[in-house]
């Protein structure tokens, strides 16, 4: 029988991650070593804490429920956390969203803002979530090229006037990925006073909050005013090595976080109980857990950068950012190679 799919379906081909894992299962049949640099899904367990709470947490059979809102010991956890790390306070019932992931929100959050043919806003490069989301959307992406005469910021006074009234949304990602750059608090200052003006939401993507070296990355929502035009999205994922099990959230303007919360009401019925208990024992964790994590990630990258400096592959070593062998490499000259080409020509 003949099957005909949407028109929308023609923007959703297979994940580079699935494309990659896949060409790895076949290369691992042949015999070949690889060295997988792809999704960049953390090799290391979540801490020994985490663990012991999901453990504890499973026996308990009124979890196995449906998990309608997040539950209010991880909204605490949330709010807790933010204070700690930022001085920003939230409000635990309007302000905080429980998520299967950050990519989650991130998927669905321009379908709150977006009708067919909306514009926006996009770091180029930038993460694959991002255009899933615009595309589910019907919206049109407008790239904002991260340059390195930029210190890979985007630049805003290069946005056209006609694509900055039209902009519905802007989305940003510091750290970042593929490109771990940082923002300080002047570019974000900046960034707020460019959104009230041009009636331009703002989406952070804050998913590598831990993954720094010596300058710890800020808040977006730490800059004032920024909660009337922002949210921010974090995840579990990195910082806890708990990627398989879906915990993320995002944080800011009411009344966006009640749209997508509203959204997410027809879509799913929350995460498991016992894994939101263990990103709450997360969060709240004062073990310096997070700074063992950046010390094995840093011996990992100076290594790695030793080891193509040695081979007189001169990549750049900027040692506040933190980008722990993922999908790119990057050279001085600005060439970006991607993995899979790397791995279609042997090098890996």
């Amino acid at each position: 029988m003949f099957v005909a799919f949407s028109k929308k379906m023609e923007h959703f081909q297979k994940s580079i991650f699935n494309e990659l894992a896949d060409y790895k299962i076949k290369k691992a049949k042949e015999g070949q070593q690889i060295i997988d640099l792809s999704i960049g899904s953390p090799d290391l367990p979540p801490p020994p804490f985490v663990i012991e709470e999901l453990k504890s947490e499973v026996g308990n059979l009124h979890h196995y429920k449906y998990a309608l809102d997040g539950i209010s010991e991880l909204h605490d956890a949330i709010h807790s956390y933010y204070v700690r790390n930022y001085d920003v306070k939230l409000n635990k019932e309007d302000e905080i969203l429980t998520l299967m992931g950050s990519q989650d929100g991130l998927v669905h959050i321009p379908s709150v803002f977006a009708n067919e043919g909306d514009i926006i806003l996009v770091p180029n490069p930038g993460y694959t979530a991002y255009s899933a989301g615009i595309s589910l959307a019907g919206a049109i992406p407008y790239s904002m090229p991260l340059k390195q005469e930029n210190e890979f910021l985007p630049d805003l006074e290069a946005i056209p006037h006609s694509i900055r009234e039209k902009a519905k949304l802007m989305i940003l990602n510091m750290p970042g990925n593929p490109i771990p750059t940082m923002a300080d608090e002047a570019f974000f200052e900046k960034v707020v006073q460019f959104a009230k003006k041009h009636h331009i939401f703002l989406l952070h993507d804050f998913a590598y909050s831990e993954l720094y070296y010596e300058r710890k990355p800020i808040s977006l929502l730490s800059i004032e005013g920024a909660k009337d035009v922002a949210i921010e999205f974090n995840s579990l994922s990195k910082s806890f090595n708990m990627a398989g099990c879906r915990i993320g959230y995002v944080v800011g303007n009411e009344t966006v976080i009640q749209a997508l919360k509203r959204l997410k009401s027809n879509l799913d019925f929350g995460v498991f109980i016992p894994i939101q208990k263990a990103a709450a024992r997360a969060l709240l964790d004062k073990s310096g857990y997070s700074d063992h994590l950046r010390e094995v990630y840093k011996k990992r990258r100076d290594t790695l950068v030793h080891g193509l400096h040695s081979i007189g592959w001169m990549v750049e070593n900027r040692k506040h950012r933190c980008s722990f062998g993922r999908k790119y490499l990057f050279r001085s000259y600005r060439q970006i190679w991607h993995i899979d080409s790397l791995m279609r020509r042997g090098l890996l």
